[in-house]
């Protein structure tokens, strides 16, 4: 039941973070604050297709 995912900066749109979730447990996007190492700050980053 568990799928991969990619993270992006909602910043500058880089894709930085691979991941993986249960989608059973969390049918929504995921959203976390990252360190975006293209920004070099941490922002938020969110669940992309």
């Amino acid at each position: 039941m568990r799928i991969k995912i990619i993270m992006a900066c909602t910043d500058c749109k880089q894709r930085n973070y691979s991941t993986m979730k249960n989608k059973k447990n969390d049918p929504d996007r995921i959203e976390a604050r990252k360190y975006c190492k293209f920004c070099h700050k941490h922002t938020t980053h969110k669940e992309t297709k």
